[in-house]
């Protein structure tokens, strides 16, 4: 079995240091973003998905984010593959060790990372020919502009922003990328009309967070996100929740060591995934579609499971058929889609994780990526599946979830 092009449903995209300051009305260009080059120290992941970052003359050159005339993000090698991982540009001896939490220039940088057309050859080589890039510079759903203090300046770089990924990174001549927009988090209702204007583009994947209080939001259960919902719904926008989406990992402790977060980070996606179940969201807006980015799929087949369990066998007292009237796995299945990197598990969990609802990512440029052996990888993964089924992972889904015109 020759195995489909695949289309990656989560990558992610470093900024081009125009961006802002291109696309921008010339009025908000001063205090909008830009980026500065200075020489940084050790950085330490704060609470919030934030870094305490100095500067040190004995340190790394870096290229930093500096908005409203605040620093905000510097670029660093595990975000971004650095140069040094593929020592001359040999693929083949691509070394994660390289990829340290350590500034980085732009020259630094695969220009895959940050160019559309380089990324157009790096994904050739892993066997992809389309991607829906999440942002960085702005965070997993635009988290950076909900903080900043003047809210003008703030929908004007949402608006850049979509106009930068829909004109410019995901310029039809180019053929791989496909857009991913933000919305202004702060007001469902302005949420709402940026969402329906890129949708009128083509537009049909946003980027939400997967757990909206922790960003100090309403709930997904209070209403307030409903003008979201409902043109999400009419338009056939996918609402694309990735794992930290929420500023958050589910630690077990302050003091436990990085990789208990990093393995149990879909605890964020199963807890998100309840809510739209039990909340009667999907009851509510029975076209709408959500997908759980690098969330990873083999902790599906139980949560499924356990809901219906808990739907059925205690509902005397939490009286969940009121707001969800169906079995909670009925609202999941072809219109909630799990989106993995590596999950050998979930794949032989195939007739429960349901053949229609899971897609693959290669999380170019992260950590957590296949690139440049994707495709190597996922002949092993597929191994045992029928070729239509391996066209609907790596492929067919993908197309259904974005409502694209390819086949």
């Amino acid at each position: 079995m020759e195995l489909p092009k695949i289309i990656s449903v989560d990558d992610h995209v470093v900024e081009p240091a125009h961006v802002w300051q291109t696309w921008l009305p010339a009025k908000h260009r001063e205090k909008g973003p830009r980026v500065e080059r200075k020489k940084w120290g050790a950085f330490k992941l704060l609470k919030g998905a934030k870094y305490d970052m100095s500067e040190d003359p004995d340190g790394q050159w870096g290229d930093a984010w500096i908005y409203e005339d605040q620093l905000i993000y510097v670029q660093k090698k595990f975000v971004a593959i650095p140069q040094e991982a593929t020592p001359d540009g040999d693929v083949s001896k691509f070394d994660k060790t390289k990829m340290t939490m350590t500034a980085c220039t732009y020259d630094d940088m695969r220009p895959g990372c940050f160019d559309a057309k380089e990324r157009k050859k790096d994904f050739e080589i892993a066997w992809v020919d389309g991607s829906l890039p999440f942002p960085t510079f702005p965070r997993f759903c635009g988290q950076t502009f909900m903080e900043a203090d003047d809210r003008e300046l703030a929908l004007a770089c949402v608006q850049a922003y979509n106009d930068w990924m829909v004109e410019e990174w995901c310029d039809p001549s180019i053929g791989l990328n496909i857009p991913l927009c933000i919305m202004p988090l702060w007001d469902p209702q302005l949420a709402a009309v940026e969402i329906k204007r890129n949708a009128d583009r083509g537009v049909r994947a946003v980027c939400f967070s997967e757990l909206p209080t922790k960003l100090d939001l309403p709930s997904v259960h209070s209403g307030h996100w409903d003008p979201m919902f409902q043109v999400c719904n009419d338009t056939g926008t996918t609402v694309c929740m990735h794992v930290g989406s929420s500023s958050t990992d589910p630690f077990s402790s302050k003091d436990a060591p990085p990789g208990v977060g990093s393995m149990v980070g879909f605890n964020n996606s199963m807890a998100s995934l309840g809510d739209y179940l039990f909340g009667g969201i999907m009851h509510r807006f029975p076209k709408l579609k959500i997908a759980y980015s690098e969330g990873q799929i083999g902790w599906l087949p139980y949560a499924l499971e356990r809901a219906d369990t808990v739907w059925e066998e205690h509902n005397a007292w939490q009286h969940s058929k009121r707001l969800c009237p169906e079995p909670p796995s009925t609202y999941y299945y072809d219109r909630v889609f799990g989106c993995f990197t590596w999950d050998r598990h979930g794949v032989r969990s195939l007739d429960e994780v349901g053949e229609n609802n899971i897609c693959f990512e290669t999380d170019y440029p992260h950590t957590d990526t296949t690139w440049p052996n994707t495709k190597a990888y996922c002949e092993k993964m597929l191994e045992g599946v029928t070729e239509e089924q391996a066209y609907k992972i790596v492929r067919g889904n993908a197309i259904t979830m974005l409502e694209l015109d390819r086949v």
